[in-house]
């Protein structure tokens, strides 16, 4: 069971990352802050491929086995400026899904090459032939501002308040925290076999690390796959309600026999741990890199965080049903901080059981042995009952 004071750790690691700038392809901030994380850990070792994203692995870990691969991506919706009108405008393009009653006189925060923030809000909106695109006034005058510097909604630093993690940017960089919190706590763990962490770019504008990182050979063919999200809440997928086995996406079901190992180590954990609780839902919401990987023939499956505000659209709901009176506002995303520890500690019960040697045939075949075994049970027990039944139609 992970310690109080790695919780500790593990939720600052989050607190920090949902509060950098970060935008599809201009994922710089995240990078170099996992970058010195990892310098304090000389027993990982990080590889690049060409588009970037980021491999962490276990210096000495056992080969030979299937690798277990735990993903999350970088990126979180953003704005990119693409041209500096003058020293009050700047015209930028949203890199990632935010509905149009969102964005006109929103509040905004460029970030220039130092770090400094510069405020401004939007006074047009429309489509381009790839993104939308915006016109942005800012408060003050500025000649620090470039071509390719990230704007962000307005938003405070992260924060805990009442139980709930608030941030500018759970979706993914929460799941980048639990990852690095779990590969943290696998390290160094004995009897573990090969468990790495990938960290794609671009998932916001399509996947596109996600793709690429599959074309690469980056992920070794015989991988599996558990892709990390934070997917938009549902009344029957509660915020607190405990981390999620996303069976599936608005695109595709999930690798059922990944599925059936994972939801087998949460009921494991759920008569061993005081506490611990977990969901299984489909989570329609929205599209998810497992889909990219399964495309690729990759057995995935995907955790989730169940997310309030999703990508920072207050209200969504009464937004999209057109209801009167409702007000589209931006707003910081928000997690459960007890769904966070759970993902973490159900990562690292996957990363001990998933990759064991003693494992023998595939995860499909672990659940028709399981079916046999219920059908095996009824024939000693209860199959009279069904010759019975039988007998009287």
């Amino acid at each position: 069971m992970t310690t109080a004071a790695a919780k500790k750790r593990h939720l600052r690691w989050a607190l920090e990352l949902t509060s950098l700038p970060t935008a599809a392809g201009r994922e710089h901030r995240v990078v170099r802050w996992i970058e010195n994380w990892l310098a304090q850990r000389r027993n990982l070792a990080l590889r690049l491929d060409r588009l970037g994203n980021m491999l962490i692995t276990r210096k000495g870990a056992k080969r030979g086995g299937r690798p277990l691969l735990i993903t999350a991506h970088l990126d979180h919706p953003a704005f990119v400026i693409t041209k500096v009108r003058d020293d009050r405008h700047i015209e930028c393009e949203l890199r990632g899904g935010v509905r149009p009653p969102y964005f006109l006189k929103s509040r905004v925060r460029a970030c220039d090459g130092q770090d400094r923030p510069h405020r401004g809000s939007i006074v047009e909106h429309g489509k381009g032939k790839l993104f939308d695109e915006v016109l942005i006034r800012l408060a003050r005058q500025t000649e620090d501002l470039k071509a390719g510097d990230i704007v962000t909604w307005d938003l405070p630093k992260a924060r805990v308040r009442k139980g709930l993690l608030e941030a500018p940017a759970c979706d993914d960089l929460a799941g980048v925290a639990a990852a690095l919190a779990a590969m943290d706590e696998l390290r160094s763990k004995r009897g573990i076999g090969d468990v790495r962490v990938l960290l794609t770019r671009a998932e916001e504008i399509g996947f596109l690390g996600a793709i690429a990182a599959c074309r690469t050979g980056l992920i070794p063919k015989n991988a599996k796959v558990i892709a990390l999200e934070n997917s938009r809440s549902f009344a029957e997928s509660p915020i607190g309600g405990g981390p999620i086995l996303r069976v599936g996406d608005r695109i595709s079901i999930f690798h059922h026999g990944l599925a059936f190992e994972v939801a087998r180590i949460a009921m494991s954990m759920e008569q061993r741990r005081e506490g611990f609780t977990w969901q299984r839902k489909l989570m329609p919401g929205g599209a998810c890199e497992a889909t990219t990987f399964q495309a690729f023939g990759y057995e995935a499956i995907c955790l989730c965080l169940p997310l309030g505000n999703y990508h920072n659209m207050a209200n969504l709901a009464e937004v999209i049903d057109g209801r009167r009176g409702a007000k589209a506002r931006i707003a910081p995303e928000f997690v459960s901080v007890a769904d966070y520890h759970g993902l973490v500690d159900w990562l690292v019960e996957c990363g001990g059981t998933l990759t064991a040697r003693r494992r023998k045939g595939d995860d499909a075949a672990d659940g028709r042995k399981a079916i046999r075994a219920m059908m095996e049970k009824i024939d000693r027990t209860k199959g009279y009952v069904l010759r019975e039944r039988a007998a009287r139609l």
